[in-house]
């Protein structure tokens, strides 16, 4: 049994080949903004739409900068590699395998030598000189092999092509996403994941209180607390107005008239807490 593939989506006003690739990739950051997955996005999308993050990264700062925003290559690397692949981009996907392996292959002092770029002629490793001159590799190679006219030409080329303006795009991902089986999950895991950490205690503390949070007011520097002045935030909940202050090891919500602890959290790491 076959499914329909998911179809490239492009803008009207997409006119260059820098246009095209760039509405793909405009497209494609609406879709994760929505909370779309790898899975509910075209897969010829991503490939254009990696293979211009890849062009972007290293015409910037080489193959190093690549990587440094790519702590986890394994996947964006297929997808690179099937993007350069499927546009007729056989040099640069040469390139692309061959630079990779090599740096993959070097020691981890080189590695960090490469990635930190701070060694002079001089005294540069071979291996940081012998990745240097395959950045240069790549700027030259472009001059013979335009990976965004490629990239372009292939999109404007996908069978079933969608060409939406903003209320159509719109309307487009609003299907794509009421068609998301753990949509609840994903949007408070995304709520989870945006909200600052002085709210996520504050939250935190009501839940221990068994208040509910209403208002966070301000931030006050300048709060007394055992002597000292202290960051303090101020909130208001279903039962009153109260601060939160932390210190080195516990979060404390207090009633600023009695200075009475209504609740107590221990951190039990950077980015978890717990109930003490």
């Amino acid at each position: 049994m076959t499914t329909n593939p998911l179809p490239v989506v492009l803008t009207p006003e997409a006119a260059s080949d820098e246009d095209v690739v760039g509405s793909n990739v405009s497209v494609v950051n609406q879709m994760y903004q929505a909370l779309l997955n790898a899975e509910e996005i075209a897969p010829h999308a991503l490939r254009s739409y990696f293979v211009d993050f890849y062009l972007t990264q290293v015409l910037d700062g080489g193959f190093a900068q690549y990587v440094f925003m790519t702590p986890d290559r394994v996947e964006l690397d297929g997808y690179i590699r099937e993007g350069l692949a499927a546009m007729g981009a056989g040099s640069h996907l040469e390139l692309f395998n061959r630079t990779a392996t090599f740096f993959d292959s070097l020691s981890e002092a080189d590695k960090d030598a490469y990635l930190e770029g701070e060694d002079s002629a001089d005294d540069r490793p071979d291996g940081v000189a012998a990745m240097e001159a395959l950045d240069n590799e790549f700027e030259e190679l472009l001059e013979t092999e335009d990976v965004t006219g490629l990239n372009a030409a292939w999109l404007r080329s996908q069978d079933g092509l969608l060409v939406l303006d903003a209320p159509e795009l719109a309307a487009h991902i609003a299907v794509l996403v009421a068609a998301i089986p753990d949509l609840a999950e994903r949007q408070a895991e995304a709520e989870r994941e945006n909200t600052p950490e002085f709210e996520a205690i504050i939250r935190e503390l009501c839940a221990v209180a068994g208040q509910e949070l209403e208002k966070i007011t301000m931030g006050d520097p300048n709060f007394e607390h055992n002597g000292e002045k202290v960051l303090a935030w101020h909130f208001t909940t279903n039962q009153g107005s109260f601060i939160m202050i932390e210190e080195d090891e516990e979060a404390l919500m207090i009633n600023p008239d009695t200075k009475d602890v209504i609740a107590l959290i221990e951190f039990e790491d950077e980015d978890e807490f717990a109930i003490a």
